[in-house]
């Protein structure tokens, strides 16, 4: 791991995994808390290091310290689920595979909840000395093509049943942080050395939708997308999150419908952007069409793990939404819906109220 001043969580970290691990690194940038000792106490070892605005740069100081077989990289602000910890050794033994992707969890909203959050697979695990290492100032990833350069190649890298919670997006730790600010200053900078990059102007978009500023949101998720589909590459199906998003949040739906339609021809089994057909078609008053696009919702369901995906999108809010839509053809249908919604998130308070105010007959 890389941290700074991270005494209030760091902890939470080192104890979810200290005892699946043969050796703990902390490569630390700077922590004028209580961050290096709670690192020390836990068994880990420190090394500073002198902040370049670079994560990547940090992260590979790290990495060339281990001295394991294995890497497992976290951030401070996660923790590895206390019921998968165990797995790790466990799944390591006899494996073919060179790289793991985790079931990373990010939480979103007031407080941590499973019902607000946002999940997808994330390469995490992989062996040491083959040649990964971590690359991007900024949101920084491994090189995992330069290493694994063929599609069979490729095919050795697997989905682990291991989930790592993260809280670092919860709305009370972005303020207190000032992620957004911090984020943004890195991703220009290197913008103004790669200004070719599709990933930071992705990055940027996500930086600002964060602040509510759509408008610049949009620019930049489009400029993303107009450079990936300029290299001969689709956009990865996140990007297409993102604008669609955009597009809800500013109330285009004439904008955004049927535009979609060719997003989803891309990527057909991406709940979330059947999700937004759904809403963009009732918003329109197209009730139909918006009923059969929450269907096939239920159908994909919630336990997508290739995409970025809201939890709920393929259950609950699915079930909500079919039944406001529902509300003018089928009164029992949408009852029904809404005690679907509540029985997968029995805190669902718009479902609970549209429920109550259909059996009471207001």
């Amino acid at each position: 791991m890389i941290v700074k001043n991270e005494g209030d969580c760091i902890g939470r970290c080192l104890n979810s995994v200290k005892h699946a691990v043969d050796e703990m690194i902390i490569v630390d940038t700077g922590s004028s808390d209580d961050t290096i000792d709670i690192c020390r106490s836990a068994g880990a070892a420190v090394y500073s290091y002198e902040w370049n605005d670079d994560f990547a740069s940090a992260r590979n100081y790290g990495l060339e310290r281990a001295t394991g077989d294995w890497i497992i990289w976290l951030d401070a602000d996660e923790e590895v689920d206390e019921a998968d910890a165990d797995k790790l050794r466990e799944m390591l033994s006899g494996t073919e595979a060179d790289l793991f992707s985790i079931q990373l969890i990010n939480y979103y909203g007031k407080q941590a909840d499973d019902y607000h959050v946002l999940q997808m697979a994330h390469p995490r695990m992989f062996r040491n000395r083959m040649g990964f290492r971590f690359v991007n100032p900024i949101h920084e990833t491994l090189n995992i093509t330069e290493v694994l350069t063929t599609p069979e190649l490729q095919k050795r890298m697997v989905l682990a049943p291991i989930k790592v919670r993260h809280y670092g997006y919860l709305d009370e730790i972005v303020d207190a942080k000032q992620k957004g600010d911090r984020n943004l200053s890195l991703l220009f900078k290197q913008v103004s050395i790669e200004d070719k990059n599709p990933w930071l102007y992705y990055h940027i978009a996500s930086e600002y939708y964060r602040l509510k500023q759509y408008q610049h949101s949009f620019q930049y998720v489009n400029r993303a997308i107009v450079l990936f589909l300029s290299e001969g590459m689709t956009p990865p199906s996140l990007l297409y999150k993102l604008k669609y998003s955009i597009l809800l949040s500013l109330g285009s739906f004439h904008g955004a419908y049927p535009a979609i339609e060719k997003a989803i021809c891309l990527y057909p089994d991406y709940v979330d952007l059947h999700f937004y057909k759904g809403l963009l078609l009732h918003f329109l008053g197209k009730t139909e069409k918006a009923i059969e696009a929450f269907d096939r919702c239920l159908e994909l369901g919630d336990h997508q793990w290739s995409h970025l995906t809201q939890k709920g999108l393929g259950s609950f809010q699915a079930w909500y939404y079919k039944g406001l839509c529902l509300e003018q053809v089928n009164r029992q249908e949408a009852i029904h819906c809404y005690e679907q919604a509540l029985l997968l998130h029995p805190d669902h308070q718009e479902a609970a109220l549209a429920l109550a105010r259909l059996q009471t007959g207001e």
